[in-house]
């Protein structure tokens, strides 16, 4: 032990480095921040939180920036773009690369206006789109990037990208066509080791769109899950050589989370909050950085932040003419109509949409969600913005031939969305929070009652 100390040059200290990491996820096409569906201001968007990243920027000019999915779908605007006028470049892309990110993973989202909207848009990025478990169908040749490798203050870093495998149940066909997801567990283990063996990185972050697959305080399974759709923890579990996950996909807020050392975080959705992950190593000798210590955080978008003008000065031409669009009178309503209760009880403003769709569809049955229970058409004119707050998705309208057993089947699953019945507790007391609201249908053209006190 004497020895040894005297073996230490005098002065002798490691060597350290400071890797910074921001992240969004789940942007969907918020750029200013305003709430199109009412026209009022609304804390989101990139253009404040390019605020919060310019002032970390300042502190450490190398930071990493980073986005987890889901980022040219979502608002007006984006609509407006993609099916409306495509030919400018996509405004969420040119606002990242204002912002200088260095990659974005692929989210379900993106597919949603097709292939040749999306390429349009992976075409005018100054950063790499990465999806490590897409591939070409039948081959192993990946359809976009896999990862990226970034030497920030002598560190390598491994940036891996992961896309939900849950796509084919939500999109059309031809919105992916020649392409597969594959399961990402297994997949994340291939990459993660060959990221260690032939690129030699010091760091590996993974930026998924997916997130927690399980109630950490029960240890029990989101319900309602698509195979594989989220596997953060799983993928934290099973496969070895991970730092940092950034996860995406479930517009969730996790400021912090430790799995089996790995550090997981989120910035929740629509750029309301930018995640922030800060990680020193240090290297003695000849031996290689060793990680000493890693945080994360969420650092929320408030009225106290000033919009980027920048950003601002960008989407304003997109801005312009999809309120021009969104102000356009197309009907008139003889009273008010509000979706408050459309969860709980029949209301006119839901059936609306399955009138829409029984017409549209030629169907006996119509069902539908309430996607959005601030929704509210006036009395009198009817714009475009009053009927895109209604229906907020691009969902398709799909017509199948069913029997009356399937459609009490699909009802019984829909009615999963409420809790076991408690005495005292209305039906909207008893939601259940870890069930998208998106997954609870409502039918029309068939007449039934929900008996909350039977169990499912």
């Amino acid at each position: 032990m004497f020895l040894a100390v005297l073996l230490v040059p005098i002065g002798w200290s490691a060597e350290r480095a400071h890797v910074t990491i921001l992240a969004t996820t789940d942007v969907h096409a918020h750029l200013n921040p305003i709430d199109y569906y009412t026209n009022q201001p609304d804390q989101t968007g990139l253009a404040k939180a390019a605020t919060i990243i310019a002032a970390a920027r300042r502190q450490n000019p190398d930071l990493l920036l980073l986005d987890s999915g889901d980022t040219i779908q979502g608002t007006p605007l984006a609509y407006y773009h993609n099916r409306k006028n495509n030919q400018p470049p996509d405004p969420t892309v040119l606002a990242m690369n204002a912002l200088r990110y260095d990659a974005m993973t692929v989210g379900n989202h993106e597919y949603n206006h097709g292939l040749k909207v999306l390429e349009k848009a992976r075409g005018e990025a100054t950063f790499p789109w990465l999806s490590a478990n897409t591939y070409r169908v039948g081959t192993d040749q990946t359809a976009y990037q896999p990862y990226l490798v970034k030497l920030v203050g002598g560190v390598r870093v491994g940036i891996l990208g992961l896309t939900t495998p849950g796509v084919p149940y939500w999109d059309n066909p031809e919105n992916y066509a020649g392409l597969e997801f594959r399961e990402p567990v297994a997949e994340a283990k291939k990459w993660v080791h060959l990221l260690h063996a032939r690129e030699k990185v010091d760091l590996v972050v993974i930026a998924m769109h997916m997130g927690l697959e399980e109630d950490l305080r029960t240890g029990i399974p989101t319900p309602n899950l698509i195979p594989s759709e989220n596997t953060a923890l799983a993928i934290a579990r099973q496969v070895p050589g991970i730092d940092v996950i950034l996860m995406g996909h479930t517009h969730r807020e996790v400021p912090a989370l430790f799995a089996n050392g790995v550090l997981l975080t989120q910035a929740d959705k629509w750029a309301d909050r930018v995640a922030r992950v800060d990680v020193y190593l240090e290297k003695s000798g000849d031996a290689g950085w060793r990680v000493d210590a890693k945080s994360a955080l969420t650092i929320p978008v408030t009225e106290k932040i000033a919009p980027d003008p920048v950003i601002v000065k960008l989407a304003e031409p997109y801005d312009r003419e999809t309120q021009a669009w969104l102000g356009k009178t197309i009907g008139e309503s003889s009273r008010e109509l509000t979706a408050d209760d459309a969860r709980v009880r029949d209301t006119a403003i839901l059936d609306l949409i399955q009138r829409v769709q029984l017409d549209a569809g030629r169907a006996d049955v119509s069902m539908a969600s309430s996607l959005n229970l601030g929704a509210r058409l006036p009395k009198g004119p009817v714009t475009v913005r009053d009927m895109a707050g209604l229906y907020v998705y691009e969902n398709t309208l799909v017509v199948i031939e069913a029997t009356g057993a399937v459609v009490k089947a699909a009802l019984e699953h829909s009615a999963k969305y409420f809790r076991p019945y408690e005495p005292g507790k209305s039906p909207a007391e008893l939601f259940d929070e870890r069930i998208p609201a998106y997954n609870f249908d409502v039918a029309e053209g068939v007449s039934y009652d929900l008996d909350l006190a039977r169990p499912v």
